[in-house]
């Protein structure tokens, strides 16, 4: 029987990459006929990947793992004006090696009994399809979000030919397909009010979202049952695969991890009551300024409820401090010693896991999001950077899954208050919310998603026949 070799693109970054792989071991453990070349490009400012990267492939002796050659990064000043543009730019300098490498790959195996079926590639490298359209390879996105992010980038090129001009915060509500609300501007991703090439980009990579054979979706049906309805009644979208929840349940190992500290963390948690402690953790980049520290440290005081927060320091050099105590109300460690637990990193997916914590403060990344609904944890919504509002304003208004704290918050824009963090951080232990009844069972959905039968489960084996019957 012929075997079949799938590319995979997955994007730089450490987020779309633990992504990629977990979909990569996903697809291997349903079919024995697959391997999988992982084309990986090493962003300059990502030291730890080259390690988690190995980790995450050793135990899967059929994913292969290929370091392309270092580039030229894009200007730095590019970066601070725009991350968007910033890694499309960095993914098309790549485009050269990856073409390469891929016909070095089809020679290789042009004597074997294994032929190359297709690509797979992070919606940020879709430029990687001209080259699998070179080779006569079908291509399949891979959306590391969530069906509404993918319905925003259906929507955009069609707002894009009708108003030719990067969005205001002011522009009316849009009316997204697969939306039940109207979506206020303010909920948007910061990259479609950039006006120094991220809006450019995200409409770039959007156009070329209907040139795949399909596009896979970090989600599962029960979860956004209406918007993945609406791409199916829509014949000029190819064919959505939701696959999720995709997650990597060991945890990313961590440059910053002290075990010392993170023995004390779950130490303190074993002797916690159940469903007692609110977690508080908002990503690799999400940090404060000092007086929106100060309105979160006296929210949770004021709150009384127990707490484990892991606090990044901005990297912002106008921003900078790096000791907890110089942004703190004056005797907050003091005041709440016994009752909280401050740290840097802190190991989420194992936190997540500890039947102590009762509700998660986060900043909406939709891989946090995934991991809270995994083991049944309500988040109160705090977003920042990136699409974490428009998965905030999804999570709160259209699912109902979320308690509101924020939905439009970003850096720079108004204190969130101490009353309204202790009022939201109440609202989410409450042990008898319909938020609570409703993540639970959203839980159990998800987990039979990706059991043999699940409608997950059944995605997979169909975009597989898909993409080895296309050639």
């Amino acid at each position: 029987m012929m075997k079949e070799e799938l590319i995979f693109v997955p994007g730089p970054g450490i987020g779309h990459l633990a992504s990629g792989l977990e979909l990569a071991k996903r697809l291997l453990d349903h079919d024995d006929r697959l391997s999988i070349t992982t084309l990986v490009m090493n962003m300059p400012f990502t030291p730890s990947i080259n390690s988690y990267t190995r980790s995450l492939t050793a135990s899967q002796p059929r994913i292969k793992l290929v370091d392309l050659p270092e580039v030229d990064p894009p200007p730095p000043e590019l970066l601070t004006k725009s991350a968007e543009a910033y890694i499309c730019d960095f993914v098309e300098s790549y485009i050269p090696h990856v073409k390469t490498t891929v016909t070095d790959i089809i020679s290789s195996l042009s004597n074997s009994d294994v032929r190359v079926a297709g690509f797979i590639v992070d919606f940020f490298c879709v430029s990687m399809i001209d080259i699998a359209n070179e080779f006569s390879l079908p291509s399949y996105i891979f959306v590391t979000s969530n069906a509404g992010f993918l319905g925003l980038m259906l929507y955009l090129p069609k707002r894009h030919d009708e108003i030719s001009e990067v969005m205001q915060m002011s522009d009316p509500d849009s009316l997204i397909p697969g939306f039940f609300n109207p979506v206020p501007a303010r909920v948007l991703p910061d990259a479609v009010f950039n006006k120094h090439g991220g809006y450019a980009a995200y409409v770039k990579v959007a156009q070329r979202f209907r040139d795949g054979k399909g596009i896979i979706v970090n989600t599962f049906a029960e979860l956004e049952p209406f918007v993945l309805r609406s791409f199916s009644d829509d014949h000029r979208i190819p064919p959505v695969y939701p696959v999720g929840p995709v997650l990597h349940l060991k945890g990313q190992p961590h440059p910053e991890i002290n075990q010392d500290q993170l023995d004390k963390i779950m130490k303190w948690l074993d002797e916690q009551p159940q469903s007692s402690v609110v977690f508080l953790c908002f990503g690799s980049f999400g940090s404060f300024s000092p007086p929106q520290v100060k309105e979160i440290a006296l929210g949770i005081e004021q709150s009384g409820i127990k707490f484990l927060w892991s606090m990044r320091f901005p990297l912002s050099p106008s921003n900078q401090f790096t000791n907890p105590e110089d942004v703190l109300p004056e005797g907050f460690l003091e005041r709440i010693e016994g009752r909280g637990i401050m740290c840097g990193w802190a190991p989420q997916v194992e936190v997540l896991a500890h039947k102590a914590i009762g509700g998660f403060v986060s900043h909406c990344g939709w891989n946090s999001i995934l991991e809270s609904l995994w083991y049944g944890v309500p988040i109160v919504t705090f977003p920042i950077y990136a699409e974490q509002q428009l998965n905030a304003f999804r999570m709160v208004k259209e699912l109902g899954l979320s308690v509101e704290l924020k939905l439009d918050y970003r850096v720079g824009g108004d204190l969130v208050t101490a009353d309204e963090i202790a009022k939201s951080v109440i609202c989410v232990m409450q042990s008898d919310s319909e938020v609570r009844k409703k993540v639970k069972e959203m839980s159990e959905k998800g987990r039979k998603a990706v059991m043999d039968g699940g409608s997950s489960f059944t995605s997979i084996t169909q975009l597989i026949q898909d993409i080895t019957g296309n050639n």
